[in-house]
């Protein structure tokens, strides 16, 4: 093969190649809907949300935190929390009035942050 031959076959793959490596890289948790969808409850309550507090689980999580207390709960007035715990970007989560009464019915709801940093995550909050 000679040089001229190789240099057009290198750039005819690096052309197929970029786009599709672009579509996998801006995959993301960010599929532009509502970061607060109604909750679904969960089809096997567990725990007190009320009695016990609750649960958090952050996915692809890498330092974020969140507390909702069982006094936030009681009080099931939208609210909206900073996660960034020990990471070095924030990302916010807003609970709605629907969000905290799935939580007085002990359901576990699951909501989405704000971009930070340019993803998001996924909030599970589940009653303890």
């Amino acid at each position: 093969m000679n040089r001229k031959v190789f240099i057009q076959k290198t750039m005819g793959a690096m052309l197929i190649a970029l786009p599709a490596f672009s579509l996998i890289g801006c995959s993301s948790s960010d599929n532009g809907s509502d970061n607060n969808p109604d909750p679904e409850p969960d089809p096997d309550p567990q725990g007190n949300c009320l009695e016990n507090g609750t649960e958090i689980n952050i996915s692809a999580n890498h330092g974020h935190s969140l507390n909702v207390s069982q006094a936030d709960v009681q009080a099931g007035v939208e609210k909206v929390y900073s996660i960034q715990g020990s990471s070095g970007h924030n990302h916010e989560v807003t609970l709605t009035v629907a969000n905290f009464d799935a939580l007085k019915s002990n359901n576990a709801i699951t909501v989405g942050s704000s971009t930070g940093d340019g993803h998001t995550h996924s909030v599970r909050v589940s009653c303890a």
